[in-house]
């Protein structure tokens, strides 16, 4: 079951994480179909997977993109039976190619929401445009704070006493758009960047589960 990790000093997400699980043979309306965008080890990824799996999410994933050849999210997805499919970056001209294939590969897998799992690309209006309001971004920070590359370098030379991690809808400018959910999280005396970080990305499981799991009950209610 999804739940919402209580204890203040590791978190506090708002907002709260639905907690209710989508159970065997309940009648609901059909799931989301969700295409995933990753570009490294996919860890978003399958935790995702494996919440669907476990039939916490509402949710099924017809196809997942990655663009480098060398991302382990690939055999993630291998592992649950979902079909991944290359698109090389570096074999594009511009960013709008690239969103193009990216666009028509989900229509072929019939996508509905777009969820950017570690996708390390700047998104076009391509993509943008054909999924509109429904591609979300996760990104490890409390935005507005700290957009762009090494959020959490970032906060440590800020040398702030909390950030965190938040899932929005994507827009134009990088890492902005409407909060979906965020989570945050203290830094502590003696943390680097690999320890932030790794402590930043328990949220970050967290809050993405919640994110689609709030859409998916804003789509349960659309469609009763």
């Amino acid at each position: 079951m999804i739940t919402a990790n209580t204890n203040s000093r590791d978190c506090l997400i708002v907002p709260p994480i639905p907690t209710a699980k989508v159970e065997k043979n309940v009648s609901l309306s059909k799931p989301l179909k969700l295409g995933i965008l990753a570009s490294g080890s996919g860890s978003n990824f399958e935790v995702i997977a494996q919440a669907i799996q476990n039939q916490e999410l509402n949710a099924t994933i017809p196809v997942l993109i990655y663009n480098n050849p060398e991302a382990k999210a690939a055999a993630r997805a291998e592992k649950y039976g979902i079909p991944a499919i290359l698109l090389n970056h570096r074999d594009c001209k511009s960013r709008e190619e690239l969103d193009t294939k990216i666009v028509k590969t989900f229509q072929e897998y019939d996508v509905e929401w777009v969820v950017m799992a570690g996708w390390m690309r700047i998104v076009t209006k391509v993509l943008l445009d054909a999924f509109a309001d429904r591609v979300i971004n996760i990104h490890p920070s409390l935005l507005p704070s700290f957009p762009g590359i090494r959020a959490v370098e970032q906060a440590l030379a800020a040398k702030v006493k909390i950030t965190g991690c938040t899932v929005h809808i994507a827009r134009l400018e990088v890492d902005s758009g409407p909060i979906l959910m965020q989570a945050a999280v203290p830094v502590l005396p003696d943390d680097t960047a690999e320890t932030l970080h790794a402590r930043i990305q328990v949220q970050e499981h967290k809050i993405m589960l919640g994110a689609i799991a709030l859409i998916a009950e804003s789509n349960q209610k659309y469609c009763d």
